[in-house]
Parts: structure tokens; sequence; C-alpha cells
């Protein structure tokens, strides 16, 4: 963070200074919510969850080097007492972003926001000094302690912004106003609790209604292939600028195909000009990602060189999603296990398909979450898909929402040993072990809860197990 006094943190968040001995001592490390990270002149925040209150960790922060605790009450050692722990949080981070001079991006939508996230930082990065939301940590709490991570360096902040409800996305663009607000599609994700497409267009077009006008540097960049965003240019007196595989889009891609390993090359198009890119990352979709960051760099001032050499070189940043690894024995596995919705769910499966030609396929599914009256649907069609890009077994993991995809499957002409329901994770582990063959390739993937990393990991755990076993 940029270095602040506790007495000018108390002044920004409306606090009371309890035990500070010298209020002008700074702040000059990060601001943490775990004490364990905890280091000399961070600040520790004391938040009061269901299971543990922070404020019992005060003092192991402070014998960390922290130079103060963020606290509703107070704790026995230097402290900013506050009524209420996240909107001091929100309120020092809206702060730190006026003073910072950074430009800040903002993206949202409802799949693809980490990937893309990550592959804009990775363009940006070579540009200036960037700092980025981690993983997926992109709500009321994950982006202001992003925010408060950047240094005085810091060029660009890119930021991601998750919502579950109207006015989610307008209260974060509050905390941190964007000047360059990124919408890469409208989909199913979270839309039981939305009400429909309609709903979570509304929410994600809350990020574009909140950019400064075109006279001021604001910029909207939206997906031209997906009406429901690209109907948000109505929304916002920013400049919009479209990306897509539309002829209309500003930044667009053509030619696109995937390499026998299933990594996407096309070629490139922006306003500067063309160029070639083949990506490390693998499946389709990421072309629509790339076209995203391509469209931001762009009109941050990179040529369209230096943005294709970007996106070539960029490789996936954040754990679980589509990471490829090859076993000694040759079996491929795809964790992809991090989150399932049903865009997902169809990308990565095309993309298994891609990876596995010549090969057998395994997909182990698992529920999509927070689908509401659309899950039976959604599920159901998800097997089907399996069916028709000839995935070899099908292995659908838990409960009702996985007989749902078995369904879908057995509908669609999936007999005999082609699908396959099992109670859990570890009941898939056992029947893989015992049927995966060298030169096979295993996605793995559903909704976080389901947990089935643990399938990917025990796979290659095995894998591991094999090679020592072999020597």
């Amino acid at each position: 963070m940029i270095a602040l006094s506790l007495a000018e943190i108390a002044e920004v968040v409306g606090g009371q200074m309890h035990d500070i001995p010298d209020p002008s001592v700074s702040v000059t490390g990060p601001v943490v919510r775990d004490s364990r990270e905890a280091a000399p002149g961070s600040l520790f925040v004391a938040f009061v969850g269901e299971r543990v209150d922070g404020h019992d960790f005060a003092a192991a922060a402070a014998e960390a080097g922290a130079a103060a605790v963020l606290a509703s009450r107070p704790v026995g050692v230097p402290a900013i007492v506050v009524e209420d722990v996240q909107t001091a949080l929100g309120a020092l981070a809206r702060h730190v972003v006026r003073r910072l001079g950074a430009t800040l991006v903002a993206l949202t939508g409802s799949a693809g926001k980490t990937s893309t996230k990550d592959l804009i930082a990775q363009v940006l990065r070579r540009k200036a000094p960037t700092v980025f939301t981690p993983g997926s940590l992109n709500n009321e709490i994950g982006l202001p302690l992003t925010a408060l991570s950047a240094t005085e360096e810091t060029r660009f902040l890119v930021l991601e912004m998750g919502a579950r409800g109207i006015g989610h996305i307008r209260y974060l663009t509050g905390l941190t106003p964007p000047k360059v607000g990124v919408v890469l599609n409208v989909g199913s994700a979270h839309i039981g609790e939305f009400g429909g497409r309609e709903q979570i267009a509304r929410a994600k077009g809350e990020l574009v209604e909140s950019l400064p006008s075109a006279e001021e540097g604001g910029a909207a960049v939206l997906n031209a292939d997906d009406p429901l965003v690209r109907a948000m240019a109505s929304r916002t007196k920013a400049k919009v600028i479209l990306f897509g595989e539309s002829g209309e889009a500003d930044v667009r891609a053509e030619n696109v195909r995937l390499t026998d390993s299933g990594q996407p090359v096309f070629r490139l198009h922006t306003p500067s000009g063309a160029c070639d890119v083949t990506m490390r990352l693998y499946g389709e979709h990421h072309v629509s990602n790339a076209l995203a960051a391509a469209a931001v760099a762009h009109e941050l001032g990179m040529s369209a060189e230096e943005i294709a050499t970007a996106l070539s070189e960029a490789g996936s940043l954040s754990r679980w999603r589509m990471e490829v690894t090859e076993r000694p024995d040759g079996v491929t596995v795809v964790n992809d296990a991090y989150n399932a919705n049903p865009e997902s769910m169809r990308a990565a499966l095309r993309a298994l398909a891609a990876m596995g030609r010549g090969r057998r396929t395994w997909a182990v599914l698992g529920k999509m979450a927070e689908l509401g009256d659309e899950a039976l649907a959604e599920h159901d069609a998800v097997g089907r898909l399996a069916v028709r890009l000839n995935v070899s077994k099908l292995v659908a993991v838990g409960g009702r929402e996985a007989s749902w995809l078995q369904l879908g499957a057995y509908n669609e002409g999936s007999w005999g040993e082609e699908s396959v329901h099992v109670s859990d994770a570890q009941a898939a582990i056992d029947l893989l072990r015992s049927e995966v063959r060298p030169g096979d390739v295993v996605l793995v993937k559903a909704s976080r809860s389901v947990g089935l990393e643990s399938v990917a990991q025990a796979l290659l755990e095995a894998g591991a197990e094999g090679e020592v076993a072999a020597r």
C-alpha cells in the first residue's frame, strides 16, 4: 500500500485510535485479513466471520510486525476502531485509489472473468507496473484488498468485479471507480439468484454506467457477439469499443482454429494493425477472452504487435482453471474444477474434444450450482453435449444434478458403459484409477462446492507413484 500514517488512516475511515503511542507511524506494508500474512508495517483487518473472529488474532498480527489493527473494538494492541470494518476498508481503498493516479480497468461477466483478468494483466504489465486481482477475489472484501496492494509505482490496476444481485457492481465501482470497463458476456451463472438473463444484464451493465465520459477518457469494452452485452452501449457515456468475431467488432479474430493440442490460433485485427496469435492456453473460448484483453491494451496505447506477442506468451495464473498436466505415462489431466456454469462447462467439453483427437477422453463432471429453475434443463444439455462431442466416457459425480447429467447423455444415445453416475469424489477416484490408461485425456469440472479438484490431484499423485514404481 502507499504509505499512510495511522492518524491519516483514522481520519479517512472515521475511526478512533486505541493503544497507539505514536499516530505518525506509517503503514508501509500490505493490508491483510489473515494474521499469518501480517508483516512489518502491515495493517491487519479484523473481520468477524461465522466461525472465526479476527479480533482474536490481533495480538499475533502485532507480534508479526503489523503497525495496527483495523477493528470494531479495542484489542489491546495498536488499533483503529470503527463501527463497521468492511465499510472502513472500502473507504480506505477509495482514498488510496484516488491518490494513486493509476488507470483502473474493471471487468465483469458471467463466465471467463478470472481468465480474462489474468490475460489483461499479463498484456498490460509489459507496458507498465500492473496490480491485479489474485484468483477471483472479486467481492466487497477482495476488491478493496487488491486495490490496497497497489504502490506508488503502479500504473495499471486491473480489478475483477463479481455480482450476486442488482447493485453489487454499483457498490464496487463506488469503491474503485474504473476508467475502462469490460463486460464479457451475460450467461447463466447465478441465474437462480438473479431470476433471468435480463436481470443479469441489468446488474453487469452497472459497470459501464459508472464510467466517465468519452471526453474524460472513459472506455467501455463490450462483446459484440453477445446481444445483451452489445446493447449496453446505450447505457454509457464512455467511448464504446467492440470486440468479438463479428465483422463489426473494432478488435476481432479471423481464421480461428485449434492446434492438435487444443490451443487457439487466430489472426488478431485491431485498429492499429493485424498480427497472428498462438495461445498457450487451452480451448477456443479463450479467443474471446484474448480479444477483450487486446481491446483494453489497444485503448491504453499498445500496438498490435505488442499485444499479439503478449497474448502468445501469456499463461494461466489462477489455479484449477484449465490447468493441463501430463503424467509420465502420457495421461493428460485437465483440472478445471474451480467453478462451473453452463457456458464454461460447454467450453471445457469442446476443449476436451479438441485435445483428445485420436485419444480416449473422460469428462468427470459435477453439478453446476445456483441455476434455479434452469438446473434440470442445463445439466441435461451438458450431458447431451458430451455425447455429441464423442467424449469416450462421462463420469457424473454427486447427487441429483449429476444424475441429470447422466440422464442427458443417456437420452442422447449414451448407453452401456459410455456414461456412469458415481456418488462422490472418492468413488470417481477409485473408478479412474482402475480404468484410465496411458494416453487418455481426463477433464475434471464442477462448481466449487463439489470439490472435484481432489479427483485431479489424486490422478496426478497416481501418475507420480507410477513413475517412481517404473524406476
